[in-house]
């Protein structure tokens, strides 16, 4: 395989379609699936290559997964109409959905029973990084997995953190990744609040905070959401309920305590208890502020 391959990118969400087009700014081949047809029509529109999965999987040298979850990976690999079964031998599936570490070895042992490398490859940076080809990559496999993807991470990373030979240790990095940007978000919305309480307004709350050691990059990144009112998820409250709730898994596994975490899972639920599931995470500022009396910048 040379610099530039064919690619499939499968999930279109705010992720992977930064990624698909950062895999086409990158030269290559790039074909994008998703369940909704609207954004794949949008893809084949900004450049993007047409043709049906199961035909064009022979031909493919990488796909990149980039779903919700282990189950909706483990579909779009092995399911029904999975793509493995189809794919050449030497092909490389670059897996970027936030799963448990067992569960990325398992992937990985079945498609080596098709030939197929597995990357297990979780993604950071959010969605203008995506669309940027700026990712950061915690990415684990053999050398093959990562010669064979090379080419597609070189256009989609800034970074790619080579963290070992076997599929494991890139979700397990995950993990601890997404501990920490989890409990960043919901401490940001809980001081954010709190300052409220006392006389700070978020927006001089963002523009003191942000230059003070207590600031984060989810504080800098989220609290300007706040402040705009605007709600358009990046990254939605949806997401942390099962990345959090994965944390706890593993922690739960191992024996390790993890109160904080739990603390902030628990906004998170409520926060999508209360219908915000689908909005930009920094709504969980909401579940605090509704509970403390508070209105925050947009509401009436």
């Amino acid at each position: 395989m040379g610099t530039t391959c064919n690619a499939a990118i499968i999930g279109l969400g705010s992720m992977g379609y930064g990624i698909a087009v950062s895999a086409l700014a990158g030269g290559h081949t790039t074909y994008g699936y998703d369940v909704n047809p609207q954004q794949m029509a949008r893809f084949v529109e900004d450049g993007g290559a047409s043709g049906s999965l199961a035909e064009v999987a022979p031909t493919l040298d990488v796909v990149a997964v980039v779903v919700l979850n282990a189950a909706q990976t483990e579909t779009v690999l092995f399911g029904k109409d999975g793509v493995v079964k189809n794919l050449s031998e030497g092909a490389v599936v670059i897996a970027c959905a936030t799963v448990p570490p067992e569960f990325a070895r398992d992937m990985a042992a079945r498609c080596a029973d098709h030939g197929v490398h597995y990357l297990d490859a979780p993604i950071s940076g959010g969605s203008v990084k995506a669309a940027q080809g700026k990712l950061s990559v915690m990415a684990s496999g053999t050398p093959a997995a990562f010669t064979a993807a090379r080419p597609v991470l070189d256009s989609i990373a800034e970074t790619v953190f080579d963290l070992g030979d076997a599929a494991g240790a890139g979700s397990a990095m995950k993990a601890v990744n997404q501990l920490l940007a989890g409990v960043h978000i919901a401490t940001m919305a809980e001081a954010l609040t709190f300052g409220m309480t006392q006389g700070v307004s978020p927006d001089k709350f963002v523009e003191v905070i942000s230059k003070c050691a207590g600031t984060s990059w989810m504080l800098e990144n989220r609290a300007p959401h706040i402040v705009a009112g605007d709600y358009t998820p990046h990254s939605s409250v949806n997401i942390w309920p099962k990345d959090l709730g994965i944390v706890l898994d593993i922690a739960k596994s191992a024996q390790f305590s993890a109160p904080i975490t739990a603390a902030a899972l628990q906004q998170f639920v409520a926060a999508a208890g209360q219908g915000l599931g689908q909005e930009d995470d920094a709504a969980v500022a909401k579940v605090y502020a509704r509970n403390a009396g508070l209105k925050l910048p947009g509401e009436t």
